[in-house]
């Protein structure tokens, strides 16, 4: 086969028609061109409950026992009803309890 491989017909291309040597090019083409993704986390402080749901990723509920269990305590600043988490800080916390560890 030839070394000029159109990308694009590639791509086109159902993958259990493709040869080996087409594959391979089109799995390397693709890692080259990778570009790292986004950060989920946009924002760095979120409110509220829901907040600390979507930091985690988890319903409102799991998000509450998270609140209650302590374990993010110093990402979180609350003033009367109000819930500041800064996110980072909130998920070190919390990857440091999983692992047994303390951050000050």
């Amino acid at each position: 086969m030839t070394n000029n491989i159109d990308y694009n017909q590639l791509l086109q291309k159902p993958i259990a028609m493709m040869t080996g040597e087409e594959l391979t090019f089109l799995i390397k083409n693709c890692a080259s061109n990778n570009n790292p993704s986004p950060t989920i986390l946009q924002q760095k402080n979120y409110y509220g409950i829901e907040g600390i749901a979507q930091v985690f990723g988890c319903s409102v509920p799991t998000a509450n026992r998270i609140k209650k269990s302590g374990v993010i305590d110093d990402a979180i600043t609350q003033i009367g009803r109000k819930i500041i988490i800064d996110a980072e800080k909130a998920l070190a916390l919390a990857k440091a309890a999983k692992l047994g560890k303390r951050i000050l």
